[in-house]
């Protein structure tokens, strides 16, 4: 695995496939910048930004190579140090952005995005009738081309409708009920419950190779108990489900909740969801817990940036070390940027969250 040491640093690194065939020599010559974005809420994206040449009869060569730079091409960025490289992104060319200033050479930055994009295309209105979550995303990714590996969400929806919505919106939108989120890595999307109750993929401490933290504790959006409350029609009668304090997937090694503090501090703070209709129990109870820990995820949110780490993605739980009791801990990685540049070298910035202190 690509780790830097600040003690015998190695050589940071890049390699740019257009197409499965490697970047040529004359364009890799002019690469000053790499950017890879990993979310788990909005598609991932690449940056590649390429200095002009000092030829000025063709300062820009590579801005009219649609053998090379051209819309819907597959690009593989891999980063890392040394010979030891790991594939970031296998994205989709989907804009082209030229500069042209009068004090210095000109630039061109490609820019893409995972294949989730392709799930933003356009707007749909249909029905989906006898169905799990799970199904409804297996079936939009095989739309997609893409190869659909989802989790079981267990329970089935008598009906579900996607009105005027793209893919990508609606997928989200089921996944955000149940405390999922939709990933798509190269021609696989995953659909899959929050990992924040995962072991740690490593530890970064200040002494290490953690540069900077930022964490943020606040206590103003938490609650101590989601209500859901809906109607039977085929039993007719009325649907209640609760979840507090203790049904946390997981307390990310804390002692104290977000529940448990605010109520410790200030009193009960009950939410009653009403705008997301539920006709049955399993429904409303599915959608108590994803909501309590949904919020109960927000307790703590950081930033951080650490020497490049090609392992440290979205979706992933890591350790934060050194940075006093109520802040040290797990943490769930909701957003990775990579960054290369032949400056500053490899660095990736990262944004946490934790429900526990």
């Amino acid at each position: 695995m690509p780790v830097a040491n600040p003690e015998r640093p190695l050589v940071p690194d890049f390699e740019i496939m257009i197409n499965g065939s490697p970047l040529p020599v004359e364009a890799e010559m002019h690469v000053i910048g790499v950017t890879v974005d990993d979310d788990v809420s909005l598609p991932s994206m690449f940056t590649l930004e390429l200095a002009g040449s000092d030829d000025q009869s063709e300062a820009l060569p590579w801005i009219d190579d649609e053998k090379l730079f051209a819309i819907g091409h597959v690009v593989e960025v891999k980063l890392g140090y040394a010979d030891d490289l790991e594939t970031l992104i296998t994205g989709e060319i989907t804009s082209l952005e030229p500069e042209f200033t009068f004090d210095r050479l000109p630039r061109l930055t490609i820019r893409g995005y995972d294949r989730r994009h392709r799930l933003l295309q356009r707007r749909k209105t249909r029905t989906f009738v006898q169905q799990k979550d799970s199904d409804i995303a297996a079936q939009i990714a095989s739309e997609a081309g893409l190869t659909g590996q989802v989790e079981d969400s267990v329970v089935v929806h008598d009906y579900v409708m996607q009105a005027n919505q793209t893919d990508l919106e609606f997928l989200q939108k089921r996944a955000r009920r149940i405390q999922y989120e939709v990933v798509v890595e190269n021609k696989t999307l995953f659909f899959r419950p929050v990992a924040n109750a995962a072991i740690e993929i490593m530890t970064l401490t200040m002494d290490g190779a953690l540069l900077e933290f930022y964490p943020y504790l606040s206590t103003m959006r938490q609650l101590s108990e989601v209500m859901v409350r809906g109607w039977s029609f085929k039993e007719k009668k009325g649907i209640v489900a609760q979840a507090k304090s203790g049904d946390e997937v997981s307390m990310m090694g804390g002692q104290k909740s977000g529940a448990a503090l605010l109520e410790n501090a200030f009193g009960p703070a009950i939410e009653m969801v009403g705008d997301w209709p539920v006709m049955t129990q399993a429904e409303a109870d599915q959608l108590a817990k994803a909501r309590f820990n949904k919020v109960a995820l927000t307790l703590i949110r950081g930033d951080g940036v650490c020497w490049g780490r090609t392992d440290l993605r979205a979706g992933k739980v890591i350790k934060i070390d050194g940075v006093g009791k109520r802040f040290s801990g797990q943490y769930y990685v909701t957003a990775a940027s990579h960054r290369y540049t032949g400056q500053r070298g490899y660095q990736t910035l990262f944004t946490v969250r934790r429900n526990a202190a």
